[in-house]
Order: C-alpha cells, then structure tokens, then sequence
C-alpha cells in the first residue's frame, strides 16, 4: 500500500516535454517548442536532473516560449510557501518534507484520498492564490506552474525517510541553506496505518 508520495513540480518554463534528459511529457503541445524535437517520454521514476544533455538546446527551447520562464524570488517563495500552507489547512495533508527552489518544488506527501494529482494541482492553486493576493505576480498572463508533476510512490517507512532527507538536503545542491516550514510535520510510523 502507498504510504506517501515524493512530488515534484516545476514552475513554468523550467522542465520542458522535450526536455533533452527525458520527460514525462507524451506530446509538445505548445507550438513554440515543436522545432526542437518531439516528447522526449521516459518511463523511469529515478530523477534524470543529474543527466548530462545539451544545454544549448535546452536554453534554445526556453528561450522560444511564449513567455519568460519563472525564477522564483525569494519573497516569492514565501508566498508560496504560504499557499502550501494554506492547501495544508483547508484539506488536513500530512506534508512531512517541503523544499521551495526558483525554478520548482519538492515534496513529501502522505497518503490521503486525493489523487496525488488533485493534491499538487490544490497547492499550485493556493500557491497562484497568495501570490496574486500579495501583488507579487503583476503579469496575470503569465503562467506560473508547469501543467504537471514527477511522483514517486513510497511504500515503506524507509522509502519516505530517505525522500525526507533528499528533500531536505536538495536546497544545498544550489548553494541554498536548508528550509524549515511550519506546515511541514515529521514522518512517524503512526502515518503509515491504514485510517
């Protein structure tokens, strides 16, 4: 039985479906990108990040998009972080890790009843809400999500520390300190019974 599940997702512009490292993506639906090859479709649930690719090509492809890729500020990224926390409140989500990059997000989601599609798509929305509220998205054109999310579903209590800790650690990998959210809650083998 799925305990929790690892997500992953972008804001706009940043993974794209023919992204040279492989994506989830089964067809390019924005016509701006089509010149740079089709779906790059990969089956696996290991992140392909660390892939070596072609990062002219890639810089290429952002740069044809209909608007600018999002980069999160850091004020930003609190509003952000604001709507999780929100999304958390209005529906009781038990998020046990929560990183917030410029460029996309990870997470620890426990099980619930929501599809974990539903559950990405409540906190983009909440995310978008705060945003706008605060005035820190002017554009109202502008995207601000990617359309969809990289999941992992975890099936044992090892499997979600170890995504914990990878979530935790990953601002490092950009030089970034740690963060600490308050809607987060730890992990305990209590969040692994059947309800």
């Amino acid at each position: 039985m799925v305990i929790a599940f690892h997500v992953i997702f972008s804001a706009y512009g940043f993974w794209l479906p023919n992204d040279p490292r492989g994506s989830w993506s089964n067809f390019v639906g924005a016509w701006e990108l089509v010149r740079f090859g089709k779906a790059t479709t990969v089956a696996t649930t290991r992140s392909l990040a660390a892939v070596p690719h072609d990062w002219r090509l890639r810089r290429e492809a952002k740069a044809a998009l209909k608007h600018r890729p999002v980069a999160f500020t850091g004020v930003q990224a609190r509003a952000v972080g604001n709507g999780f926390a929100q999304a958390t409140r209005d529906s009781g989500y038990a998020v046990h890790a929560c990183t917030i990059l410029p460029e996309h997000v990870h997470m620890v989601i426990g099980r619930n009843d929501r599809s974990v599609g539903r559950i990405v798509g409540h906190f983009k929305g909440r995310a978008t809400q705060h945003l706008k509220r605060d005035g820190l998205w002017a554009n109202l054109d502008q995207p601000v999500w990617g359309k969809k999310a990289w999941k992992v579903f975890l099936y044992e209590p090892e499997g979600v520390r170890r995504a914990v800790a990878y979530v935790e650690a990953n601002p490092e990998r950009e030089s970034k300190p740690r963060q600490q959210w308050a809607f987060v809650r730890p992990f305990t083998p209590h969040d692994t019974r059947a309800e």
